[in-house]
């Protein structure tokens, strides 16, 4: 049975092992020989990033073709408008893709850990909160997508990825759980020739 290691990455911190000349890496924090992240985290990101000590797993965890959902809260600047939170729900077009439709929701601030370095704070501009859970993983997305709607992200923390969550582990903490593999596609049918 393999394990995974639900770990929540403190911001300023890298998702590798090896070491780095300007950030901490998850070997600050992290000692579990054998595992190794399944997906990643960006650098100025905080939140849930998962590891696995079975390649299996890992793969199916980081292959966006089980589009295995990511819960974000994530702190914009301004206050998202109806016509922003609907834009979200249907899909962004970011040039380079389209997302897909994602799940959007104003969030109350929740009661969260103060981040350091703080974020910037304007004086004539509000922030607020959203719930945003996305089925890709591409690089920067949600910061591109908040973007895209006029909410700049301030602070963005992923506290779940499909079933697993933050939920207890404090900033560069982390739990290690035995789980069941997810099931393996059904052996194609010998006689019903494959579509080309």
């Amino acid at each position: 049975m393999p394990d995974v290691i639900l770990f929540n990455k403190p911001y300023g911190v890298i998702t590798q092992f090896s070491d780095h000349a300007l950030h901490p890496t998850l070997s600050n924090h992290i000692d579990a020989p054998g595992f190794y992240p399944a997906g990643r985290l960006d650098t100025d990101s905080e939140g849930l990033l998962l590891l696995t000590n079975d390649g299996k797993l890992q793969a199916h965890i980081a292959d966006p073709r089980h589009k295995l959902p990511k819960t974000y809260w994530v702190q914009v600047e301004g206050s998202p408008s109806d016509d922003a939170l609907a834009a979200l729900r249907r899909g962004v077009d970011l040039g380079d893709f389209t997302t897909l439709p994602a799940l959007a929701e104003r969030l109350a601030p929740p009661d969260i850990w103060p981040r350091t370095p703080p974020i910037r704070v304007r004086k004539f501009i509000p922030d607020s909160w959203i719930a945003l859970t996305i089925r890709e993983g591409k690089n920067r997305q949600v910061r591109r997508m908040t973007a895209k709607v006029g909410l700049p992200t301030l602070r963005l923390i992923r506290v779940q990825v499909g079933d697993w969550t933050l939920e207890g582990i404090t900033p560069g903490a982390w739990r290690q759980l035995s789980v069941d593999l997810p099931p393996t596609a059904p052996p194609r049918n010998p006689r019903k020739p494959m579509r080309p």
